[in-house]
């Protein structure tokens, strides 16, 4: 059972926290901690981004109590409030919702939870917190219908969690006849045969009336857990006057559930037909909501001690890659970086590879000084042959890595700092939805030794984003899709193909796109990246071959052959004061199949990798 528990209602009962982890660990499920952002219809859901970073703070220190430990912490952005609610609950995937309950006519009239218990978007169960401190005696009514099945399994984990009394109470009447009274006696001990738990009271009271008997009852319990009663559309009580009647008098806990089922046929309030989940309207809202919710801060993560405890708990290994061409200049105080913070002071890092493409200079030589296993990409894997380029150095750092999330960072960057990893590393440990992340900075352009707060990033803004926001608009959203610093989950890298040149990034936003959806993939901001500017000629070729890769994508998309019919060499234009000349360069983008496919890897990983899908 996947439980849902908006984080409005945690802060004033903590009580639902019980009962949440109660079902978690009954049913072996998962919960969840929702926060909405409401951004005001005119304006874009791309501006909560601030306000969702905040509340994922916020959340996180939610979660450093006992109950909500294991708990996923989920910020949507939307419109209203209960299109929020809805949203979270589709994507959490939840099958129950905890509301906090206060009982009275005038909280229970709000618009919002009449229109979620009217038509609620999965099972819900409403929580008025009681004084006691202990939970030893539950009790629950035993009656039929679908609202009052889920009021027992509710009561039943409760009970179990806290070692309680789980009491079982029959009402029946005085007028019965006996053949009614005999059909009474089948359901109670059917009901009583489905009870799992063993530490089971049962209850048979005759009267008159239900009301008397379940607050004198109520009262001798901590818990009461009920099912929702038929409501009439006129009556302000969203589930019933007895459950509502019950929960006022007592100060005991009480659980109202109710099923996704309608409670009647009629309307509620305002409510004239059926409520769904609302569709994004169009891909733009689709791409506010993405940004707003999926995209990071460094500085979200620097409590690299909290990082470790997350990594702990999921028992998650962590791998990080260091690509490296000829970079003997900056190499070797990014790997001391690396191993002084992030492996000797917090072992947040489990292994650190450089992979190599036969540098010319010490690079290799640095790299091994300092204790960091160095391979040379074209000798891995020799059999399937070698490609140059970064993306088939990637590619084949999946080989030689164990880690089940691997890290690369580029090795030019000056002045490495380790929020470079654990900006990349905290959404994957923190967001289970999240499989893919990406990189984003402020990019200084050095001009002649002069460095320009601005400017870099010349081919993301001229080839790449107008491309992106053209044919793939799912991913405009991505400040720097090129940036060549990103983590990803070893499920998710080692089934998606690999381009094997300038390309690679850009076709692994696209196929993970394609095949893991928009939400897979987040971005995290990490501040100022000071590199080597390429030259012009090398930026050209860059963005010859990401448009190679768009093309290739779109034509498959589209069933169309457009790359048989495309170009694939350039004519690089050369020119200085004295000469004026044209040099022809072939660039092709090869393509590598999915790690997974590969049975060398197969067999490395095989207690791991599946057959991938389609």
């Amino acid at each position: 059972m996947n439980v849902l528990v908006p984080a409005t209602s945690v802060t004033s009962s903590p009580a639902l926290l019980e009962i949440a982890d109660a079902l978690v660990a009954e049913y072996r499920g998962t919960g969840t901690l929702l926060s909405v952002v409401e951004v005001p219809e005119e304006r874009s859901l791309s501006e909560g981004a601030l306000v969702v970073r905040r509340r994922r703070g916020l959340l996180r220190k939610l979660k450093q109590f006992p109950r909500a430990r294991e708990f996923q912490a989920e910020v949507v952005t939307a419109h209203s409030l209960e299109s929020g609610i809805r949203l979270g609950v589709e994507e959490a995937s939840a099958d129950l919702m905890l509301l906090n309950w206060r009982v009275s006519r005038s909280a229970t009239g709000g618009r919002t939870l009449e229109r979620l218990t009217g038509d609620p978007p999965c099972d819900i169960a409403a929580v008025k917190a009681g004084r006691n401190s202990e939970i030893r005696k539950v009790l629950v009514p035993a009656r039929g219908g679908p609202h009052a099945q889920l009021a027992l399994r509710v009561a039943e984990a409760v009970a179990r969690q806290h070692g309680a009394v789980l009491t079982l109470l029959h009402i029946s009447r005085p007028g019965w006849s006996e053949q009614r009274r005999q059909v009474e006696r089948d359901f109670f001990s059917a009901v009583r045969s489905g009870v799992r738990y063993e530490n089971v009271e049962e209850l048979d009271i005759e009267a008159d009336s239900v009301d008397p008997v379940l607050v004198e009852q109520g009262a001798a319990h901590d818990v009461i857990v009920m099912g929702a009663a038929a409501r009439d559309e006129r009556s302000s009580y969203l589930f019933g006057v007895i459950p509502e009647t019950v929960a006022r008098r007592l100060d005991a806990t009480v659980v109202v559930a109710k099923t996704k089922e309608p409670v009647t046929s009629g309307t509620f309030g305002l409510v004239t037909q059926p409520l769904v989940a609302p569709e994004h309207r169009n891909i733009s809202e689709l791409v506010d909501r993405w940004f707003a919710q999926n995209t990071f801060h460094s500085h979200e993560f620097r409590n690299i001690r909290f990082l470790l405890e997350l990594k702990e708990r999921q028992g998650k290994s962590i791998s990080l890659a260091l690509p490296t061409l000829n970079e003997e200049k900056t190499v070797g105080k990014i790997i001391s970086t690396l191993q002084r913070n992030l492996m000797e002071r917090y072992p947040l890092l489990d292994e650190l590879i450089v992979i190599d493409s036969n540098s010319e200079d010490a690079t290799v030589q640095i790299a091994e000084s300092l204790g960091v296993p160095v391979f040379k990409h074209p000798e891995i894997l020799p059999q399937h042959g070698s490609f140059r380029g970064k993306g088939e150095a990637l590619w084949k750092s999946l080989y030689v890595t164990r880690g089940d999330i691997v890290v690369w960072i580029d090795s030019d960057i000056s002045g490495l700092h380790p929020k470079f990893v654990y900006g990349l590393v905290g959404p994957l440990l923190s967001d289970r939805d999240v499989g893919f992340v990406k990189g984003f900075y402020r990019r200084p352009l050095n001009l002649g030794g002069q460095l320009m707060t601005t400017g870099g990033g010349r081919v993301t803004e001229l080839t790449a984003r107008p491309l992106i926001n053209l044919f793939f608009p799912e991913l405009s959203g991505l400040v720097q899709p090129l940036a060549g610093e990103m983590a990803g989950r070893r499920e998710v890298l080692e089934n998606i193909p690999f381009f094997t040149g300038y390309g690679v990034e850009t076709g692994l936003l696209i196929d993970i796109l394609e095949r893991f959806g928009l939400g897979s993939i987040a971005q995290a901001d990490l501040e100022t990246r000071v590199h080597r500017n390429q030259s012009l000629l090398s930026l050209s070729k860059m963005a010859f071959a990401i448009i190679q890769v768009v093309i290739e994508r779109l034509g498959e998309r589209d069933r169309i052959a457009l790359l048989d019919e495309m170009n694939t060499s350039m004519k690089l234009i050369h020119y200085s004061p004295t000469e004026l000349f044209l040099e022809v360069k072939e660039i092709r983008e090869n393509e590598r199949p999915p790690m997974a496919t590969i049975s060398e890897y197969q067999h490395r990983f095989a207690r791991r990798v599946a057959t991938p899908a389609g």
